[in-house]
């Protein structure tokens, strides 16, 4: 299928279409359930949003951990009791 008959398909630009295909993370989340849609494949869309199988959604968050978590001072009051 060629780009302009799946933007056609999906009523979006070939623009739009070209970005989706280079992986641009701006294309709106309507466009992809469309192409979804289109090739018979939507069905797949959950396993898309499923947080616990996107492996590099996980590795990117665990990239913003804390490398080293202190304790909390004690204060004054805490230490007296």
């Amino acid at each position: 299928m060629s780009q302009d008959m799946l933007a056609e398909r999906i009523g979006a630009s070939v623009t739009t279409v070209r970005r989706m295909e280079g992986g641009y993370p701006g294309a709106a989340l309507q466009h992809l359930a469309r192409v979804l849609l289109v090739f018979g494949e939507l069905g797949k869309l959950s396993a898309l949003l499923d947080t616990q199988t996107d492996d590099v959604g996980l590795a990117l968050m665990d990239e913003h951990l804390p490398q080293r978590v202190r304790k909390p001072k004690r204060s004054d009051a805490s230490s007296a009791l």
